[in-house]
């Protein structure tokens, strides 16, 4: 456990927190004036590698050698100069703080971040985070890593989960839910929609597939995973029979059948080590996917997608009323997928860089 103090005089920021690996929506930003709740549970924190916020150096301004020392592999529209290296709690996890009413920057809801750190230590005023609330962003605090100091607390210091206890004690993420909007129209203030968090891993395992087809068609497995990833990877790999093969793997999954060049493959929630198999498909390509995803598509929850005519079997199972489902396609987030794409070194291949300058243009919005 940790507590994270003020480096400007040691007063206390936080509760005792434990260190999980980062949400891959972190960084999403989701639909036009929604809600979206907490990201972090409360007594977390997870660190963010990547620089997040302002100042900005757009492309034409960054040597592609400094760019490569980044990670960043592929041309972007511009990058964070902050320091990398934040920590991400819950709102509701900070402590010792005052909000800087002048750093509010350009949100119409709530806070943004757009102006840095609007947080400061209340015994000495030292800008220690940044607090993101407003519409369409994941709500959570954001503390400074030059401004804070992590220090070890006494506590119950209990080892990370092993797979075959989160295979059987993991909570799965539903691939729909109701997304709340801000007031302003008559009747319910939600709609059904896909999971932004579904959306946000798509387009994180979709970078990958595309690396892992080697330019080549790929089939996926049937169901809700082709649904997520199928149309996507016909549409933007060339046509024809398929000549790579993907499949669902993980603990307390059967071996995939030979001839699987792709393992789609949980992350530990916890360490954010992803699942490594063991026997003939140690050499596959993992596709990593939150391990809530992961536990919905090797073990969807039944129901019945239209109304039977007739009465209904006595053995059936029952689902009254039916649960609501999108009425569009399935599109990964396109940030996401792009964040993604660039930090991986096969992005420099002249077809991957065309598949993400088409997308930088528009001609791939159907797909995300």
């Amino acid at each position: 456990m940790f507590v994270f103090v003020c480096a400007g005089c040691g007063a206390g920021l936080t509760t005792s927190l434990s260190q999980v690996s980062l949400p891959v929506h972190a960084r999403q930003k989701y639909g036009n004036g929604t809600q979206l709740p907490v990201l972090m549970q409360a007594g977390t924190f997870a660190v963010d590698p990547d620089p997040w916020g302002g100042p900005w150096r757009m492309w034409d301004e960054i040597d592609p050698g400094e760019a490569e020392a980044r990670g960043i592999y592929a041309p972007v529209h511009a990058l964070s100069d902050s320091p990398p290296g934040a920590s991400v709690i819950a709102p509701g996890d900070i402590r010792g703080t005052r909000l800087i009413p002048e750093k509010r920057g350009g949100a119409c809801c709530g806070l943004d971040g757009a102006d840095g750190p609007n947080m400061a230590c209340q015994a000495c005023d030292l800008p220690v985070a940044t607090r993101v609330d407003d519409c369409s962003l994941w709500q959570a605090v954001r503390l400074s890593p030059d401004a804070v100091h992590r220090i070890p607390v006494d506590g119950i210091h209990a080892p990370p989960l092993s797979w075959a206890e989160l295979a059987e004690t993991g909570e799965k993420t539903p691939p729909f839910e109701p997304i709340a909007t801000w007031g302003g129209r008559p009747g319910p203030n939600h709609y059904w929609s896909w999971s932004p968090q579904w959306e946000a891993a798509a387009g994180q395992a979709l970078a990958h597939l595309l690396v892992a087809s080697q330019g080549q068609p790929v089939k996926v497995p049937g169901g809700l995973t082709a649904a997520v990833f199928q149309r996507a990877l016909d549409t933007l790999l060339p046509a024809g029979p398929p000549k790579r093969y993907a499949a669902l793997a993980g603990p307390g999954q059967p071996s995939p059948d030979t001839g699987v060049d792709i393992l789609l493959v949980p992350v530990h929630p916890q360490t954010g080590q992803t699942w490594t198999p063991a026997g003939p498909t140690a050499p596959a390509y993992r596709i990593p996917l939150p391990l809530g995803v992961w536990l919905w598509l090797v073990s969807p929850r039944p129901y019945l997608p239209v109304p039977a005519s007739g009465r209904i079997p006595q053995d059936a199972l029952r689902d009254d009323p039916l649960p609501p489902r999108p009425n569009y396609l399935f599109r990964a987030d396109r940030a996401t997928f792009q964040h993604t794409l660039v930090r991986l070194p096969a992005v420099r291949s002249p077809w991957l860089r065309t598949i993400l300058e088409n997308l930088t243009q528009g001609t791939s919005a159907d797909l995300f």
